[in-house]
């Protein structure tokens, strides 16, 4: 999995993908998305760092089978919370 963090304003948003769907587009005919390096592209992380990550942003965006099931087991994403995109999964955590 790669992550990244940005930094806004006094937020910290996660970006993570699956390391295979960088730089490639994903869609069907109601919805599509790129995952552009300029975004997502940052470092390789294991499941505990991309947990601890989790736990300390503000938002995060996921884009792939593997970074959202982590997600869910952490119980910060439900069945409910997440999208299918040309058959992968993607989420979005917001702490209010």
């Amino acid at each position: 999995m790669i992550a990244k963090i940005h930094q806004f304003e006094l937020k910290t948003i996660l970006a993570v993908c699956d390391k295979e769907h960088i730089g490639k587009t994903f869609g069907d005919e109601k919805i599509s998305i790129t995952i552009s390096e300029k975004f997502f592209k940052g470092k390789n992380v294991s499941e505990s760092e991309l947990e601890k990550m989790l736990e300390e942003a503000d938002s995060a965006n996921l884009f792939g089978n593997k970074c959202v099931a982590i997600a869910q087991k952490k119980g910060l994403i439900s069945k409910a919370g997440l999208i299918v995109i040309g058959g992968i999964k993607h989420a979005q955590i917001y702490r209010v």
